[in-house]
């Protein structure tokens, strides 16, 4: 399948099977990630992968526990594959997901946010190439943003200046594979 392909083959799963995925395929993901466009070159992004499946499912839960739903714009998202916009009894943000790749960038850099999503952009689409379903979800910050999220970051040394933007779930769908949703009219403009 060449790139354009992949990109509209992509979808964001939200129904994984236990099934762990190999470290090495982790490892190629964040790879991808990694070598993602970044401002001016200055890599300022990390990720950190974890493929501990109750740590994904406690930080998942701490992810839920952060969401504002009066912010939200939409409140339907996909009956294939719901999210907790579409039901607020799912408790984690991860969807059952056996892995999770965290992106940190710097806090108060002009481009952090943009360059994260860049990275989590790389990262679902490598992840398709290796026939795993991904999903990015966002609320990074506020994730980490209590006792226990301070503490993990501590733990895993995170520095200082770092702060999470987003994730990328990671693993097996379970089910059928979605299909595509009709794009949306006057979405693109030419002008020469």
């Amino acid at each position: 399948m060449n790139l354009l392909e992949l990109i509209k083959y992509r979808r964001s799963i939200r129904k994984y099977t236990e099934e762990p995925i190999s470290r090495e395929c982790l490892e190629q993901i964040i790879e991808a990630g990694i070598h993602a466009p970044n401002a001016g070159g200055g890599q300022r992004s990390m990720v950190v992968g974890i493929r501990d499946a109750r740590l994904v499912e406690k930080i998942g839960r701490l992810n839920v526990a952060c969401m504002d739903r009066s912010r939200l714009a939409g409140r339907f998202v996909s009956a294939e594959q719901p999210s907790i916009i579409d039901d607020p009894s799912i408790m984690s943000g991860f969807y059952g997901a056996p892995c999770v790749a965290v992106i940190f960038s710097q806090k108060n850099f002009y481009y952090a946010v943009p360059d994260a999503y860049c990275i989590a952009t790389n990262m679902v689409l490598m992840a398709t190439e290796l026939g795993l379903g991904s999903c990015i979800v966002a609320r990074g910050e506020q994730t980490f943003d209590n006792a226990e999220g301070e503490r993990l970051l501590s733990e895993w040394n995170i520095p200082e200046d770092m702060v999470a933007r987003c994730f990328v779930t990671l693993g097996y769908p379970l089910g059928e594979y979605p299909k595509p949703k009709p794009r949306k009219d006057s979405r693109t403009l030419i002008i020469d």
